[in-house]
């Protein structure tokens, strides 16, 4: 039987889920989705999110095979978007990762409940995120979950290609 949760991440285990995100970038970059690349997900990034304690990782026995950030901070580059709600209360997610050998086994979907869940747990109104315009399969994901795709922005270290961004309203916890 193995065993599997999502706890907050440790700064010791930042390696490990950049060697997550590297695989994802090369698995995205085979179906040709060049989306992460040497600029993003960073090193630093993560060091902040684990500060913030915003980082989620995803066990399975004794090895990470996922992560997310739960983050309340809204990028500055969101603040151009016509959102659903107001600026208040709303929850970010970013830089959801599953090691490719264990993508399509509904670890991505167990992450996002998670945040979703813990978002409403928290009281947050929405969550927001952006997705590569490029990943097609990303966009379905998000939709199917109900989030509604609203703007787009650009990383222009990223990509050329705009990120569309996407909101879901939270009924409230009970």
């Amino acid at each position: 039987m193995k065993l599997r949760m999502i706890r907050l991440a440790k700064l010791r285990e930042i390696a490990e889920i950049l060697n997550i995100t590297k695989a994802c970038g090369e698995e995205m970059l085979s179906r040709g989705i060049a989306q992460w690349n040497d600029h993003y997900p960073s090193e630093e990034a993560f060091r902040n999110d684990v500060k913030r304690e915003e980082l989620f990782v995803l066990y399975e026995d004794s090895s990470i095979i996922g992560s997310v950030v739960l983050s309340k901070q809204m990028d500055e580059e969101y603040k151009a978007v016509k959102w659903l709600c107001p600026d208040k209360n709303n929850r970010y997610v970013h830089r959801l990762a599953v090691h490719p050998k264990f993508q399509g086994q509904g670890y991505a979907r167990k992450l996002m409940d998670f945040a979703e869940e813990k978002a409403r747990r928290d009281g947050a109104v929405s969550i927001r995120l952006d997705t590569f315009s490029q990943n097609k399969r990303n966009q379905r994901f998000y939709e199917q979950r109900g989030y509604q795709r609203l703007g787009s922005v650009y990383f222009p270290k990223q990509s050329q290609h705009p990120f569309y961004c996407y909101e879901l309203l939270l009924k409230p916890a009970r």
